[in-house]
């Protein structure tokens, strides 16, 4: 029997996912979604985040209708919940955070738009291509995030689009085979030529000197990203910097097990286990950014 918040939304497209269903995916993040260090109030509110981005991400990506319909129903759906109206439990569960830290819809309205553009986008020639879509798939969440902890200025923005960045180049590394499934390639295709692949090396079932090479280049990228806003930690109060510290020393050991795994992203994606998650934080919270790679 559909609880309430498993029920699907009046008015919504049929076949719009549950939040149950949504909500299920943050265990397979490369960091912790919620921080258990943060307190219940905030780990609800970071959860309201993910499960609209994650709603999101599900319409643009395995939606089997329209999903440009679908993603427009969903910016429809989030001025209702500006108002205090939304119908989809994900929705309806982001409203009090709307209210409670007066968040801006625009980040929200570039997480969808992100989603158009992968309706027409599948290829990205160059890295400054492939930055300008993580600035609305990627950046707005961060933004989001420090705007539950009240602590959104210009600056910490900036950190945080670092990182965010970082993050998703480190998720488009992962998933290389599932992108490719899905047609669409987040490698910039420039980047492959420097190192003599194509793609055409994609298709193969383990990853060529050519592709590894590729591979290396962009997790370095990946990295200096990352450590690149690694001040934003300490500049937030101690369990909100803690908790970003945690998110980056997921990214940090997710490309440790990239590199471990010898660059090959082909034979099956690379995830970092619990000890090593905790090895990276621990060198992460000592500054120690040469030692995430050895």
């Amino acid at each position: 029997m559909k609880t309430t918040a498993d029920a699907p939304a009046r008015g919504a497209p049929a076949g719009v996912p549950a939040a149950a269903d949504v909500l299920a995916r943050s265990s397979g993040e490369n960091f912790p979604v919620a921080s258990w260090v943060l307190g219940r109030r905030t780990r609800a509110d970071l959860l309201a985040i993910y499960g609209f981005a994650r709603l999101v991400d599900e319409l643009g990506d395995g939606f089997e209708g329209d999903r440009l319909e679908a993603l427009e129903w969903v910016e429809v759906e989030l001025d209702r919940a500006f108002r205090g109206e939304a119908r989809h439990p994900i929705l309806v569960s982001l409203q009090p955070v709307l209210r409670g830290h007066s968040l801006r819809r625009e980040p929200f309205v570039r997480l969808i738009e992100a989603n158009r553009v992968d309706q027409r986008v599948s290829r990205y020639q160059s890295w400054d291509q492939l930055r300008g879509y993580c600035r609305l798939s990627a950046d707005p969440v961060g933004e989001l995030v420090l705007g539950v902890f009240d602590a959104a200025d210009p600056r910490r923005v900036q950190l945080s689009d670092s990182i965010c960045t970082g993050l998703q180049l480190v998720e488009h590394l992962q998933d290389v085979v599932e992108d490719r499934d899905r047609g669409r390639v987040y490698l910039p295709l420039e980047d492959l030529a420097r190192f003599g692949a194509g793609e055409q090396d994609l298709a193969a079932p383990s990853a060529g000197p050519e592709l590894r090479r590729a591979v290396a280049y962009e997790v370095a990228r990946a990295r200096a990203l990352l450590w690149g806003g690694r001040a934003l930690a300490g500049e937030l109060p101690r369990r909100p910097g803690f908790a970003v510290a945690g998110f980056l020393a997921g990214g940090l050991a997710a490309l440790r097990a990239i590199e471990r795994a010898g660059y090959d992203v082909l034979a099956g994606p690379p995830r970092a286990g619990r000890g090593l998650f905790l090895g990276t934080l621990a060198r992460t919270l000592a500054g120690r950014p040469g030692a995430a790679t050895r």
